[in-house]
């Protein structure tokens, strides 16, 4: 992680963000642990979904946090790449399905600027 960019998260980054806002803060860690908690889906499976947002929203600390919420529970190496690649794929897919909007943009353009 680029430290100059994305600073290590510290107790005392930790303390400031409870100071500023405590009620908020402690529904989010009530919020988060009834999302991360076992249910329909495992854990496992929740926290690899997690894994491929973080990539998606390409938050560093989200991405470091959930690989090793995932490796801690069982998640192997090639199941938290492969989650990895969903995340690509997806990410990939939604440009080339937004397409239809240029597309559409340039033959309505050529519709109305042609002789």
């Amino acid at each position: 992680m680029n430290h100059s960019v994305y600073p290590q998260a510290t107790p005392e980054i930790a303390r400031k963000r409870r100071e500023l806002a405590p009620a908020t803060l402690d529904a989010f860690k009530a919020f988060s642990a009834q999302v991360f908690a076992d249910g329909a889906l495992p854990v496992k499976t929740k926290q690899l979904i997690a894994v491929a947002v973080a990539h998606v929203t390409q938050c560093p600390y989200c991405i470091n946090g959930h690989t090793e919420a995932a490796l801690k529970q069982g998640a192997s190496e090639q199941e938290i790449m492969e989650a990895i690649w969903v995340a690509a794929e997806m990410r990939a897919g939604g440009a080339y399905a937004h397409s239809t909007l240029a597309l559409d943009t340039m033959t309505h353009s050529h519709s109305t600027t042609s002789p």
